[in-house]
């Protein structure tokens, strides 16, 4: 599974992504130009310690991703999509791409990728929810859908035990 960030703007959100990735095995791929430095204390700060143990590509433009990657099954996140993210069946190789914090994603590439195009639903007026929030959420259904594949590590109680 695989997170692309396109211009992402906001380091604490990028962090905060890049934890989720860490902890679901996910790569993070990020589009530039970047908001903020790689090595940015809030960025650190929100991806912990978890930072090192991500996987994590930076390219250059969208244009060097797609064709990096020109196979790739990728599903853009917009507000704008007729299709709710939980209509798809995710591919345990694909693309989940957002854009950033202030445009999204351009409509440019959004039409010529019109069936790919999924969406949270929100009510009232809302423009948006948090990018960090938006791609949990995403990820987590495609994982879902896979099965939670590699991800069935049961929790213990730091003082107690569950009952047998």
């Amino acid at each position: 599974m695989n997170i692309v960030l396109l211009e992402p703007e906001i380091p604490a959100n990028t962090g905060n992504i890049g934890r989720t990735c860490a902890a679901t095995g996910t790569r993070l791929h990020l589009i530039e130009p970047l908001g903020f430095s790689l090595d940015e204390k809030h960025l650190r700060r929100a991806g912990m310690d978890y930072w090192k143990a991500m996987d994590v590509t930076v390219d250059g433009k969208d244009e060097d991703f797609l064709r990096r990657n020109p196979n790739a099954v990728i599903y853009m996140a917009t507000t704008k999509a007729r299709q709710c993210y939980t209509e798809v069946r995710y591919e345990p190789a694909c693309y989940l791409m957002f854009g950033k914090e202030s445009a999204g994603i351009p409509e440019e590439l959004l039409v010529t990728n019109e069936r790919n195009c999924i969406r949270i639903p929100m009510m009232g007026e809302f423009r948006s929810l948090n990018l960090s929030n938006s791609a949990a959420i995403v990820l987590y259904e495609a994982l879902r859908q896979g099965g939670f594949e590699h991800m069935n590590r049961q929790g213990e109680l730091h003082r107690l035990h569950w009952k047998e």
